[in-house]
């Protein structure tokens, strides 16, 4: 696999505070790699460096050897990096398909002329995108209408628009039921897979990041504390001393077991 995203000592801060020191990481086409870490740890200010919404102070961020070094998010969107929200945010009044040619629009440089054809631009490959995330037979539906579940696969559809070489998404699973969360967490890294896209994700749930990552990072305090696979980060000991807390990096095959009786209090102190 070819190193699609290569990020090299990456730094941003507001003040005398560093809310990112010298991060330095690469991710490969069709794998997942979490970034993990206490509130505050830098995560936000990560993810939006990578996407052009705030520029760093220091470092280079390269994709497919391309620097795209603190560009402004459209453009960076245009080169080919997609983003999810922890907050989906589509318009509730217009259908599944809508929402989806909206951003197929914009992405084809059509948006102007939204309002005079959108009903029917770009429909077949709308439907397309319904159809790769479960969502075909919703395509005519107000979006007001759609369970939570849902949205987060619409907007998975949307992000898939502008036919992303990388996709960052941020906590994609929150607020979702546990059921849930696997299916599109499955999703996500089949069509990973499938189109050799990048995709680089924070999450809160533990069992997300180890059951459906391929690496994980962990910040804490802006600085990269830790990187391996899933299995090494759960071992290691400066992980498990200042940000999850034993009962917190038990093994996934072992989820009937008793967390530690401190994990929340360590867990709490860390953030």
């Amino acid at each position: 696999m070819t190193t699609l995203l290569q990020v090299e000592g990456l730094a941003k801060s507001y003040g005398g505070v560093h809310a990112v020191r010298g991060v330095s990481f690469s991710l490969k086409a069709g794998r997942i790699l979490a970034l993990i870490g206490p509130n505050g740890a830098g995560k936000s200010t990560c993810f939006n460096m990578l996407n052009g919404q705030i520029k760093p102070n220091a470092g280079a961020i390269r994709l497919n050897g391309e620097d795209i070094t603190g560009l402004p998010p459209r453009t960076v969107w245009r080169r080919g990096v997609g983003r999810t929200f922890q907050i989906t945010a589509t318009f509730p009044s217009m259908t599944v398909r809508e929402n989806v040619q909206v951003a197929l629009l914009s992405f084809h440089h059509k948006l102007w002329a939204a309002f005079r054809y959108a009903g029917a631009a770009y429909r077949a490959e709308a439907d397309r995108l319904l159809a790769l995330v479960g969502m075909e037979a919703q395509a005519a539906r107000p979006c007001g209408e759609l369970a939570y579940g849902d949205l987060k696969r619409l907007e998975l559809a949307i992000a898939l628009a502008n036919e992303p070489k990388l996709l960052l998404m941020d906590e994609p699973t929150a607020g979702m039921a546990p059921k849930e969360r696997v299916d599109l967490m499955r999703l996500t890294a089949t069509i990973a897979r499938e189109k050799a896209i990048g995709v680089l994700f924070t999450e809160h749930d533990m069992d997300v990041v180890f059951e459906h990552s391929d690496s994980v990072m962990v910040l804490n305090r802006g600085e990269l504390i830790a990187t391996g696979t899933p299995e090494e980060v759960r071992r290691d000991p400066h992980v498990r001393a200042i940000y999850l807390g034993e009962g917190l990096l038990y093994d996934a095959k072992h989820k009937d077991a008793e967390p530690h009786k401190d994990a929340e209090q360590q867990k709490g102190s860390a953030a």
